[in-house]
């Protein structure tokens, strides 16, 4: 990747691991999204949309048979499958996130990689998932935590808050270094880590963060929520990237995105975008799993 030019969206990802980002859509955009999100949710808990996150599960693959604890997540938000997907794909594919996604990458339209959008909603009951770094094995020594750490990312990875929202828990600044020896010997649900923080949203927020950073959610039964889950990739990451974005089956459908509402610079953006991601997964093969559990 080329030298980076200082931003202070940057500057602060870089620091901390995580920047968060206020109202980035007007009102009227925030309402479509919470009224295609609700029918979406609705699907799902109904059993009528199969690709969901079921409670009690936290790592892909989610087996759509194992439901009787509920759901806390709807996958593949831009599948043509789903209703209200054009909605989503606007969202995804829209400047006001895509500008950010360039500041923090560093990098011009050519460069971006279409990957995923998903959205995390409440549970039926209550769900914790685990202290994790999102492509980084919990065994990992601390040389192979390094080892990866000290590559360049090579994306952007957000949650959007539709809803408000103070469900993801992370350790800032623990995505440029180790884990210390209280942290590898912690139980996996510890429920405080020294320095930990909670990132709050409120309705329209949007804060990015370094997936490998120390990072765990926590979920309410009795909180609404709904928020969207994307990531956009660098094209310099290639076969890094392969395995965290290929293995929640995103090529099943990708080539049959619907870009129709879009306008025209954003549609030749998401064609080139989506043409790179088609571009990852012919040249990655079987990638498996990033984490079990």
């Amino acid at each position: 990747m080329p030298a980076q030019t200082s931003t202070p969206n940057l500057d602060k990802l870089e620091r901390d691991g995580f920047v968060v980002i206020k109202s980035i859509f007007p009102a009227d955009k925030l309402a479509t999204l919470r009224e295609a999100s609700v029918k979406a949710t609705e699907l799902a808990r109904e059993g009528k949309w199969p690709h969901i996150r079921t409670v009690g599960k936290q790592f892909p693959p989610w087996d759509p048979a194992a439901r009787e604890r509920g759901i806390w997540g709807v996958q593949h938000l831009m599948n043509p499958d789903l209703p209200g997907h054009a909605v989503f794909a606007e969202a995804y594919f829209s400047d006001e996130v895509l500008r950010i996604v360039r500041e923090l990458l560093q990098c011009g339209d050519g460069d971006m990689v279409m990957e995923l959008f998903n959205m995390l909603v409440r549970p039926e009951e209550d769900f914790e998932l685990r202290w994790h770094r999102d492509d980084i094995p919990a065994d990992a020594s601390a040389e192979d935590e390094m080892e990866r750490l000290s590559r360049p990312a090579f994306h952007a990875q957000y949650n959007l808050a539709l809803f408000d929202d103070d469900s993801l828990v992370l350790v800032p600044g623990s995505h440029r270094r180790a884990r210390t020896d209280v942290e590898r010997s912690a139980d996996p649900f510890e429920k405080t880590l020294p320095g930990q923080l909670v990132v709050r949203l409120e309705p329209g927020d949007i804060a990015f963060y370094n997936n490998n950073i120390l990072h765990r959610g926590v979920y309410s039964s009795a909180k609404e929520r709904m928020t969207l889950h994307g990531s956009v990739g660098h094209a310099g990451g290639s076969k890094l990237r392969a395995r965290n974005v290929l293995q929640h089956g995103v090529g099943g459908w990708v080539d049959r995105c619907d870009f129709g509402r879009l306008s025209e610079g954003d549609r030749r953006r998401a064609e080139g975008m989506r043409e790179r991601l088609v571009k990852l997964g012919s040249e990655s093969g079987e990638v498996g799993y990033s984490l079990q559990g």
